[in-house]
Formats: structure tokens, C-alpha cells, sequence
């Protein structure tokens, strides 16, 4: 099965603007269509942004995290990264670098300029469903 990390602009997205592409993303996850994979720092950072950006309520925010938990596999990676000046996106190639994965689903442009990294492929939302659209998924 396919492995995934999706940044958190991908679930916020998905929260936020219904029926688009992050969403169809995500329902491959929910579905277990693809294995996705994400930590508890991305789960942070995610809580973080819904209540500073969007003013999300503690209880809106946990009820998103319960239902990443439920389409996702939380892993805590054994290693901290300093690659990249932000921060949160170092947390991203930690997690996709632990769990192995083949992709990172990212909107942000300092990700997507990597192309790629230790052999997991950077791609948009879009390019995503365009490589899904491809695949034989269970």
C-alpha cells in the first residue's frame, strides 16, 4: 500500500474548503486506500494554525485530531532534522523519513522545491491525485 505524509496545510484545507482536491485526498486515507502516516507534532502544528489563523475551539480542534487519528498511523520518529529553516518543516521529513513513506503531499513551496528527499518524492495535492489516478488502489 501506498505511504503517505501529508502536511498540515493538507488536513487544514480539507476542514476548510469542502469537496476540494485535499479533501479527495484525504478520503484515500480515511478509506485506507493509501496508508497514511503523520506525528504528534504535525498534529500540533495543525491545532496550532486552526485556532490562531481560523479561531477554531478547543473542542472543534480535538474532534479534527480524533478523525486524523482515525485515517492516519501516528508515529514518533527517533530523529530531529535541521534541513530546512522552517521548523514545522523538518517535522514533516521526520515523519515521512520514520515511517518510510514514498510521498509528502505538500502546498508549501519551500517543500516542493526539494523535490524530493531521502528518496520520498515531494508533490502537490494535484500531482498526487494525478499519480493516484494511476494506481491500481485497493
Amino acid at each position: 500500500m501506498l505511504k503517505v505524509v501529508f502536511d498540515t496545510n493538507v488536513y487544514i484545507s480539507s476542514f476548510i474548503t469542502r469537496q476540494g482536491r485535499a479533501e479527495q485526498a484525504w478520503k484515500l486515507a480515511v478509506e485506507r486506500k493509501i496508508e497514511a502516516y503523520t506525528s504528534a507534532a504535525i498534529l500540533t502544528e495543525m491545532a496550532q494554525k486552526l485556532r490562531e489563523k481560523f479561531f477554531w475551539d478547543d473542542e472543534k480542534i480535538k474532534s479534527a485530531v480524533r478523525h486524523i487519528g482515525k485515517g492516519t498511523r501516528i508515529v514518533k520518529p527517533n530523529r530531529k532534522l535541521s534541513i530546512l529553516v522552517d521548523e514545522p518543516d523538518n517535522r514533516i521529513l521526520e515523519c515521512a523519513q520514520y515511517a518510510g513513506a514514498e510521498f509528502i503531499v505538500t502546498g508549501d513551496r519551500h517543500l516542493l522545491h526539494m523535490n524530493a528527499f531521502s528518496g520520498i518524492k515531494i508533490i502537490s495535492i494535484a500531482d498526487f491525485l494525478r499519480v493516484i489516478e494511476g494506481t491500481d488502489l485497493p
